[in-house]
């Protein structure tokens, strides 16, 4: 029997979920509201852990073209302090593949192949137990139903509601982000202070990061903890205000590091919002959520990796128990939930480091993760 099964969410959780479902000779929908693959910026680079997004990978058959596409160079980390002295400077031996950087946008395409995407689908409500199954309702007015439903629409969901009264909460932490074209000719010095990896700077409550991407561009994030209206008196489309207003915040920290920010052209604000811990519901027949939809958590490394292992468990969860899909989708659940909330524990904990009054904790952490 094959079942009617979309999944909502186009990333990298929902794509790979659909991969191995079609891998296993499955049809599954996928629904996207962006009217294409290049609809918007696709964002930074992701590093895929052997455990969890490389696996998943595995799973989707597709780990060869992963580790062709990826810069293992890019696990490199700098850290320095705000005088701008180098603290340590960690380099991958050359035979390193426990976190390959790979951009998002070769990530995306390298799962899109093959796939039914419907593009432009935005979803406004999903509705379990309508008697033909559960009935997804569309932004432009039209509906249809399906037997299972997949919510891996990230943070603001809109398939949670039908299993969750639970939102997202802010943590306190809030981010900007810019990003440098072409670094490497136009500004080689900052790209020799990035490297092949990234850069960090930790400060009391606050850090820079650059990362480096493929083709000569690198993003630069900003944490600091501010109310969530920090911005209230400050227009964030406007370039040159949002820069002084960063600037201003970073004062006194080295100049190659707020170059990374004045160079910057263009800002974007993202507060960092989480879900509980240990965010669980009482299953509901006919849908599920992977990804941050499920268990957002701080930005640390973990959300595309667990996305993307949700999504290659759930789909061989269901090719494994055929007949009965509901039991599929339970089992994948508790498996899931255990996992999340060691990993949003782990998360949790470290955003608290990072983002510290004192930076020493900063840079424990990295010792302690690369021990």
């Amino acid at each position: 029997m094959r079942h009617r099964i979309a999944v909502v969410g186009g990333g990298p959780g929902g794509l790979t979920f659909a991969r191995v479902l079609h891998r296993h000779g499955w049809p599954v929908t996928v629904l996207e509201r962006d009217a294409a693959p290049d609809a918007r910026p696709p964002g930074g680079s992701l590093d895929l852990q052997e455990g969890l997004g490389q696996l998943a990978l595995d799973k989707a058959g597709l780990l060869a073209e992963f580790q062709a596409l990826s810069r293992p160079e890019g696990q490199a980390m700098r850290i320095l302090d705000t005088a701008g002295t180098v603290l340590r400077d960690w380099r991958p031996r050359p035979d390193e593949r426990a976190n390959p950087e790979i951009d998002r946008r070769h990530l995306r395409d390298l799962l899109l192949d093959s796939l039914d995407v419907q593009w432009g689908r935005e979803v406004s409500q999903v509705v379990p137990g309508t008697g033909e199954g559960v009935l997804v309702r569309y932004a432009d007015g039209r509906q249809e139903t399906f037997d299972l439903v997949v919510g891996a629409d990230g943070a603001w969901s809109r398939v949670r509601p039908a299993v969750s009264p639970v939102t997202p909460q802010y943590t306190g932490v809030t981010t900007v982000e810019t990003s440098l074209d072409d670094i490497d000719t136009r500004h080689p010095d900052l790209a020799q202070l990035v490297g092949d990896g990234s850069v960090a700077v930790y400060g009391a409550n606050r850090s820079v990061v650059a990362q480096r991407n493929s083709g000569g561009h690198v993003k630069v994030y900003t944490k600091f903890r501010a109310p969530l209206d920090w911005h209230a008196d400050l227009d964030l489309t406007d370039v040159e205000a949002t820069r002084s207003g960063l600037l201003a915040l970073f004062d006194g920290w080295a100049a190659p590091v707020l170059d990374l920010l004045g160079h910057g052209t263009a800002f974007v604000h993202r507060p960092i919002h989480v879900l509980p811990v240990s965010h669980t519901w009482t299953h509901v027949r006919g849908v599920t959520l992977l990804g941050d939809a499920a268990h957002l958590m701080p930005p640390l490394g973990a959300g595309a990796n667990l996305a993307m292992l949700d999504g290659a468990e759930l789909a061989e969860s269901i090719a494994a128990d055929p007949e009965d899909l509901d039991e599929a989708v339970r089992a994948f659940e508790e498996q899931m939930w255990a996992r999340a909330e060691r990993w949003a524990t782990i998360t949790t904990a470290g955003l608290e480091r990072l983002v510290s009054p004192d930076p020493a904790e900063a840079l424990a952490l990295f010792e302690q993760v690369h021990g």
